[in-house]
């Protein structure tokens, strides 16, 4: 099995019951957050949570411990957890880092690949062409098919696979991960025909060698995705209202 098959594919719990919980906890809670099931800046109380999802404190604990290290909970001392809010100011350095790290990943990975890393930066994308981003039957509006989240998250794995740097491929990750509840606010008005366009020059310039092309093209993917978010950001903005004395 390739490694990007290993990380699109949840591992299997090898240890108790409670692991299973706290899996099953945070997928779960995960899911709500990126749904907006649970809105932004909502507080989240483990009481409720625990009989929302059936489980007992413990797994609760960690899941709200997990999201907290990938961006999505925010623990303070005076509310307890409460699910993060959108900012443009962390919109943009998410990207930047992305566009950082990446590129260093990808143009590595380039130089080093071999025809192993090759075929299976194809095998992603194809893996990713065929799999629907939508579930069939339901509105695009808050619509997240697990499965193409996984071929999409395998196929930029895949990219920098021949980094030799594990440190800056689990960087790499957990910024894709970070990233997650931003994509689903591109999603509301994205163009999917478009979006695999884009994965698929990207995977045109990689196993062809071109390293600066590659790396523009990625970095323009990133970019894109990061406009849409500001955009639907603004439409989804209350309007401010009109100040005193004026229509």
């Amino acid at each position: 099995m390739s490694e990007a098959e290993q990380i699109a594919k949840p591992a299997r719990p090898k240890t108790s019951g409670a692991t299973t919980l706290a899996i099953s906890a945070y997928s779960r809670l995960r899911e709500d957050i990126l749904n907006a099931t649970l809105t932004p800046g909502s507080k989240l109380r483990m009481q409720e949570l625990c009989a929302r999802y059936d489980v007992g404190l413990s797994p609760i604990r960690e899941a709200l411990s997990r999201l907290s290290s990938e961006g999505m909970v925010v623990q303070t001392a005076q509310r307890g957890f409460t699910v993060a809010s959108f900012s443009i100011k962390e919109l943009n350095e998410l990207v930047r880092t992305k566009e950082w790290l990446n590129e260093l990943g990808l143009r590595e990975s380039i130089e080093h690949g071999d025809a192993a890393w090759e075929e299976n930066v194809v095998l992603s994308f194809h893996r990713l062409a065929r799999t629907p981003r939508y579930t069939d039957g339901e509105p695009h509006e808050g619509n997240r098919n697990v499965e193409w989240n996984n071929a999409h998250l395998a196929f930029h794995t895949s990219l920098i696979g021949a980094c030799r740097s594990e440190w800056l491929k689990g960087f790499c990750q957990t910024l894709f991960y970070a990233s997650d509840r931003y994509r689903a606010v591109a999603r509301l008005k994205g163009d999917a025909t478009k979006r695999l366009e884009e994965h698929r020059v990207i995977m045109e310039a990689t196993i062809n060698r071109e390293a600066d092309k590659a790396v523009a093209l990625l970095n323009e993917h990133f970019r894109t995705t990061a406009n849409l978010v500001r955009h639907n950001l603004e439409q989804l903005a209350p309007a401010s209202p009109p100040a005193k004395g004026r229509p």
